[in-house]
């Protein structure tokens, strides 16, 4: 474990936070539901898979007896090599993340999206500089649980929970932080609107990525996430 830093860090979503990954997760999900026999919904009733992990979207879609492994080795066949391409970094992502970069402020990825495919994603649209850290699940299903992804980061960090702040689109990354006393900045061009993201208790919502820096420094009830 690391020194304790007092800078202050801020945990960062990817889907549906600084990419709008739909294309290519649902295109490759549909394939998947198809290659096991069942009719997949439209891609327009299928946001509700972007930001869970997808072994749970697969579950509840399959119900018994349905074979979610098979499907996920299905989904993962196209989406390794294509679908994680088809994704669209947000307006106003890059700059946002320049400017809290150059406050000091300490950036760690934190996806339920396989760290396999985090770290291309970062990679290919140039948004991985300035990361200090980048973590997500494992392929096997290790950390898909977000609440213990940030726990490994804070442990692995050594990071004060009091010096952190989330930044994420769904209601499963405002009730992961809030296990540990962590805020949120809500991203509303993500897939959680403002009613998913109010009941979960985010401390703060955006409407555009250029928002969050002046949301993390201003907003009452996140003034432990100001710069140093």
């Amino acid at each position: 474990m690391t020194t304790p830093s007092r800078r202050s860090a801020l945990l960062i979503d990817l889907d549906g936070t600084l990419t709008d990954p739909a294309k290519g997760i649902v295109a490759c999900f549909r394939l998947a539901l198809e290659a096991l026999g069942r009719s997949p919904p439209d891609a327009a009733d299928l946001a509700w898979i972007i930001g869970p992990p997808l072994r749970r979207s697969f579950a509840e879609m399959l119900g018994d007896g349905g074979d979610g492994e098979e499907a996920l080795r299905v989904y993962r066949r196209r989406y390794s090599t294509e679908g994680l391409f088809e994704a669209v970094v947000y307006p106003g992502v890059p700059e946002a993340l320049a400017e809290l970069r150059a406050a000091a402020t300490q950036l760690f990825l934190c996806t339920a999206n396989p760290i396999a495919y985090a770290e291309r994603i970062l990679t290919h649209f140039d948004l991985r500089r300035g990361f200090e850290g980048v973590y997500g699940a494992e392929l096997d299903g290790r950390y898909e649980d977000k609440g213990e992804l940030i726990a490994r980061i804070l442990d692995e960090r050594g990071l004060d929970p009091e010096d952190c702040c989330m930044w994420g689109d769904r209601k499963h990354d405002v009730l992961a932080a809030s296990r540990h006393g962590i805020p949120t900045v809500g991203a509303l061009w993500g897939y959680g609107d403002e009613d998913e993201l109010r009941e979960a208790g985010a401390a703060a919502l955006c409407d555009a990525p250029s928002e969050v820096p002046a949301a993390l420094w201003t907003r009452p009830g996140l003034q432990r996430a100001l710069p140093p």
